[in-house]
């Protein structure tokens, strides 16, 4: 089994993700068998219990071949988001670490990966002066475009510019605006705030193809509505938990609930099931494309892990 004394000690966390249907279980499950680690689900929606079918829950197979944390531990109407998310996280990596395990984050929820991995920035703006900067910085947009924003941020934020390269003007000026507030551009004091994490990360992503995994996402909804989807949310709603909850409100369960409540047949809830999972398993892709120095991985789970040890 891979030696994991230097990376313990260069406190390293090993990141999996990928889009939705990807195979980041698999891939974990393999890394298992070649060296120590624990799993921090990155899901928000495994977080809650009952809620197995619907979420792609690890099954208990694959939970008793590595422990997951972070996994089937709320109920359904209880409050749970990526701050808390990265701050239990990040206690739980450093207990893991000390105990000579790697962390092993595998999911599709980058936000919660962003949150433990690299923090939630606080600004800590003026409110005021911000605003005033801001009105600015929204009249140049109007009357020059968003081109002589981007020109202008390159010259003090070129990092900035390349992070935000779809020029997404709230973000472009989100970023020209704090410079201009403190002096110190955005993307560093971003920097700054991750090194206080004092994790050595290495990001890693499971590559399909696209029509592959199209393919893989909808056989996995043919076969959650198969192995009881519909029961499962009956159950759930049956427990008393309102058709409203945010946990509920994700995709399968908020199609399946249309079907039981008579607004969709059940071909229709089953096909817009798919067509919602493919739509968010492109933003995930476009998410993870965007993460720094991060690895794109394909093959079966065995070579994928293999890939990774490769690495290190």
């Amino acid at each position: 089994m891979f030696d994991i004394s230097k990376l313990a000690a260069s406190r390293t966390i090993i990141v999996i993700g990928g889009p939705t249907a990807s195979g980041k279980t698999g891939a974990a499950i393999a890394l298992a068998e070649r060296m120590k680690i624990e799993v921090l689900s990155a899901d928000s929606r495994q977080v809650f219990k009952y809620l197995d079918i619907g979420t792609a829950k690890p099954t208990t197979e694959e939970q008793a071949a590595v422990k997951h944390h972070f996994v089937d531990f709320l109920e359904p109407d209880e409050y749970y988001s990526a701050g808390l998310f990265a701050d239990q996280a990040e206690e739980k990596a450093n207990e893991l670490l000390e105990s000579q395990i790697i962390p092993v984050v595998a999911g599709g929820s980058g936000l919660y990966i962003k949150g433990l991995c690299d923090g939630f920035f606080e600004e800590n703006l003026d409110e005021k002066e911000n605003k005033s900067i801001r009105d600015e910085l929204r009249k140049q947009l109007e009357n020059k475009g968003i081109d002589s924003l981007v020109s202008e941020l390159e010259t003090y934020d070129i990092k900035s510019v390349k992070l935000y390269a779809d020029k997404n003007p709230r973000r472009i000026i989100r970023a020209m605006e704090y410079y201009q507030t403190t002096g110190t551009a955005f993307s560093e004091a971003q920097e700054q705030q991750a090194k206080k994490k004092n994790f050595r990360v290495l990001n890693f992503a499971v590559d399909v193809e696209r029509p592959r995994l199209y393919e893989k996402i909808n056989l996995r909804a043919d076969i959650m509505w198969e192995s009881g989807l519909i029961e499962e949310t009956e159950k759930v709603l049956n427990m008393g938990f309102s058709s409203d909850l945010n946990s509920l409100n994700t995709v399968g369960y908020k199609e399946c609930i249309a079907y039981l409540k008579g607004d969709m047949s059940k071909d229709d809830a089953i096909e817009t099931m798919k067509r919602n999972t493919r739509r968010y398993a492109k933003r995930q892709m476009t998410w993870f494309r965007k993460v720094p120095d991060i690895k794109w991985l394909s093959g079966n789970s065995d070579f994928i892990a293999d890939q990774i040890i490769k690495s290190l």
